[in-house]
C-alpha cells in the first residue's frame, strides 16, 4: 500500500491514507469517513473539502432544543447512511438504499450491513409532519416524515423519522452520525476517481441503460423498458460513474439478480469495498488533483451530522480502519404476503440474534456461528 506525503509543517495527524465510511451507498460515499481524511495534506484543502459537506439537522438534536457538544469520538459507534434519487424539489424523497455501519470500541475494523428498502415495519407517529404513523415498507418512512405543510418537502426531516424506525428494528438506541447521499453525486464521485475497478459475481442486464450510457425507451405497450441493454459480464471490469450506477442499482431476476433486492444490496455492498480499495490506491492519493476531485465530488454529494462533530473528525476517528478491515454482513429475509398481495419484506428470526449481538458487542463471535451472515466481496 503506497503512502503519500504530507506538507511536514502540516500536523503530522494527516499522515496516511483515506478513511472513508459514509458510504454510502452505495454509495461510494465510504469515501466520507471511513476514507473522510484521505490525505487531507493541507488545511486549505481541509477547509474547502469541509465547506463543501451539506449540513442538516438530521436527528431532530437542534429542533429540540439540545445543543450537541463537541467530544472525543470513542467507539462503539453505529453510523446510518441512505442513499436517494434526486427528484423534483415538490416531491417527497424516498431511502433507496440504507445501511448501517457498525464499528466496535476497538475502532480498528467495522461491519457494515443493509436493511431492505422494502422491509414491512411499523413507521412510528410523527408530529412534526402530521404522521400519525402506519405499517408499509421502511422506505416510505423517510417520504412521510419529510412532509412540511405549505413548504416541499425537507429531506433531513425524513432522514429523523426513517432514524427512529431503522433504531426500532435494530433495537439500536441512538445513531452517533448519519448522512444522505445522492445517486447523482455517487456517479460524480466514481468518475472523479476515473472509474472503479470490480469482479462482477454473474451476468447481469440493465433493465435502464443502452450499452452507450443512454436510457432505454419505456415501454409503448405496458411496463418496463424497451431497446438493447447494457451488460456486465462475470468477471473483473473496470466501471465508469454510470455503469457502477446502473449496477449496482439492477433487483430484477429477469436481468440477472436471482435474489433480487438481497442480490443488490450484496452488489453494492461489493462495489462500496472495491471503491474504498481504490481510494487507498497510489493513482488516488498521490495525485493531488485526482485526489481534490474526488474529495470535492464526495463532499458535494453528501449531507452530514455528526451530532457534534465534523466529518472530519470522525474521518480522523476511523483512521485505522482499512478495507480488509470492513466486514460486510448480509440479513436473510423473504417476502411477506397478505394473501395474494405482496407486502414488502420481513427478518428471518436468526436476525433478531445478529442485533443483540451487535449490541452486546459480541459480532466477532456471532459472525463465527453464522458464517452465512458474511457477505462475499468477490
Amino acid at each position: 500500500m503506497a503512502k503519500a506525503g504530507t506538507n511536514g509543517r502540516k500536523r503530522s495527524i494527516w499522515r496516511g491514507v483515506p478513511r472513508w465510511a459514509k458510504v454510502c451507498t452505495i454509495f461510494g460515499t465510504v469515501l466520507m469517513v471511513l476514507s473522510g481524511a484521505v490525505l487531507v495534506g493541507t488545511e486549505v484543502l481541509t477547509a474547502r473539502y469541509e465547506g463543501a459537506v451539506g449540513k442538516a439537522d438530521l436527528f431532530g438534536d437542534q429542533a429540540s432544543g439540545a445543543t450537541p457538544r463537541k467530544s472525543d469520538i470513542k467507539g462503539p459507534l453505529n453510523i446510518l447512511l441512505v442513499g436517494i434519487d434526486p427528484r423534483k424539489p415538490e416531491t417527497p424523497p424516498l431511502a433507496d438504499s440504507i445501511m448501517v455501519l457498525h464499528v466496535p470500541a476497538s475502532m480498528d475494523r467495522a461491519y457494515l450491513f443493509s436493511v431492505p428498502r422494502d422491509l414491512y415495519v411499523d413507521i412510528p407517529p410523527f408530529e412534526k409532519a402530521d404522521f400519525p404513523g402506519e405499517t408499509t415498507k421502511l422506505n416510505a418512512a423517510m417520504s412521510f416524515g419529510s412532509r412540511v405543510p405549505g413548504q416541499n418537502p425537507d429531506a433531513a426531516r425524513g432522514f429523523e423519522l426513517l432514524a427512529t424506525t431503522v433504531g426500532q428494528v435494530t433495537g439500536i438506541e441512538r445513531f452517533d452520525a448519519g448522512a444522505i447521499v445522492n445517486f447523482t453525486g455517487f456517479q460524480k464521485i466514481v468518475d472523479a476517481m476515473g472509474g472503479v475497478t470490480m469482479y462482477i459475481e454473474r451476468d447481469v442486464r440493465s433493465e435502464h441503460r443502452q450499452p452507450d450510457g443512454t436510457h432505454r425507451a419505456p415501454n409503448p405497450n405496458g411496463e418496463g423498458y424497451v431497446g438493447p441493454q447494457a451488460v456486465y459480464t462475470k468477471g473483473t471490469h473496470h466501471l465508469s460513474g454510470w455503469q457502477a450506477l446502473d449496477y449496482v442499482r439492477q433487483r430484477y431476476p429477469k436481468n440477472g439478480v436471482p435474489d433480487a433486492d438481497y442480490g443488490r444490496q450484496r452488489h453494492q455492498q461489493q462495489f462500496i469495498k472495491a471503491m474504498v480499495g481504490q481510494a487507498f490506491s497510489a493513482d488516488v492519493v498521490t495525485n493531488p488533483i485526482k485526489l481534490d476531485r474526488v474529495l470535492r465530488a464526495a463532499g458535494q454529494s453528501l449531507i452530514f451530522n455528526g451530532r457534534g462533530n465534523s466529518v472530519l473528525d470522525f474521518a480522523l476517528a476511523l483512521k485505522d480502519i482499512r478495507p480488509n478491515t470492513i466486514q460486510m454482513v448480509k440479513l436473510p429475509g423473504g417476502p411477506v404476503y397478505e394473501g395474494k398481495t405482496y407486502k414488502g419484506e420481513r427478518f428471518k428470526p436468526e436476525v433478531d440474534d445478529f442485533f443483540t449481538a451487535l449490541r452486546n458487542e459480541q459480532l466477532d463471535p456471532f459472525l463465527l456461528e453464522h458464517p452465512e451472515f458474511q457477505n462475499k466481496t468477490k
